[in-house]
């Protein structure tokens, strides 16, 4: 007789336990920014954001925390999350996306030891990404 496999769910194994909780997603934010301001290709995404980013890089940890199954304090505090609406004042080509992607790809490769994780969050970030694109390359 053999044993049935374990099914893991949302609720028994959310993203948010999986990456390490807050603490994780924080060391997350702190290292897709500083690939931000290393990589040359992130230039264009670096200079949509203020000097200081402590203020964004708050929101996008609520952000982040409740989009992994945390706490909704994102929606708590600032309603329910309308991305395209907050992205739509940006240029956002396939170059931005793909440069957002890097940068996240970078932040995942250095604070997520699970790759069957970081490959489930990289493809939830592509899909947003893509949904946020909003100018089209000719």
């Amino acid at each position: 007789m053999s044993a049935l496999p374990v099914v893991t769910t949302a609720a028994s194994n959310p993203h948010l336990a999986r990456l390490g909780g807050e603490p994780a997603v924080v060391r997350l934010v702190d290292a897709f920014y500083a690939a931000m301001d290393s990589r040359a290709d992130a230039a264009a995404i670096r200079a949509m954001h203020a000097e200081d980013l402590a203020p964004t890089k708050a929101v996008l940890v609520t952000y982040l925390v409740e989009w992994l199954g945390g706490a909704k304090q994102y929606t708590a505090t600032r309603g329910a999350p309308r991305l395209g609406r907050v992205h739509r004042p940006f240029v956002i080509d396939a170059a931005a996306r793909d440069a957002w992607l890097a940068c996240m790809r970078d932040a995942l490769a250095v604070t997520c030891e699970d790759n069957a994780l970081r490959d489930e969050l990289l493809a939830a970030f592509a899909k947003v990404a893509n949904h946020l694109t909003t100018h089209p390359t000719p």
